[in-house]
């Protein structure tokens, strides 16, 4: 009797499939737009839940509130490294 020649490959799929988790369906990581890259936040579920009520009040969705704050972050932080007499670090945009 002769093997199913696409067999095996149904196996190596099933093996991949079973390898990959089920909550990565989509994965953006490192994905490019333009001058952006997209990069996932996982947060436990209490601080989702604060991150979307402060994001409500503010009259913004969750995503624009986090990155905002990344952006801010990452000024302070460049600021401080200044301060200190490092290296220049790049400018961000406003």
């Amino acid at each position: 009797m002769a093997e199913d020649p696409q067999a095996s490959g149904r196996e190596l799929e099933s093996y991949l499939a079973a390898l990959a988790p089920e909550g990565d369906v989509e994965t953006t990581v490192g994905r490019q737009f333009g001058n952006a890259q997209v990069h996932q936040l996982r947060l436990q579920l209490v601080a989702n839940e604060q991150l979307r009520e402060l994001a409500s009040a503010r009259g913004t969705s969750p995503s624009a509130l986090a990155q905002e704050w990344v952006m801010e972050r990452l000024r302070y932080e460049f600021g401080q490294h200044q301060q200190h007499g490092k290296a220049a670090m790049p400018q961000w945009p406003e």
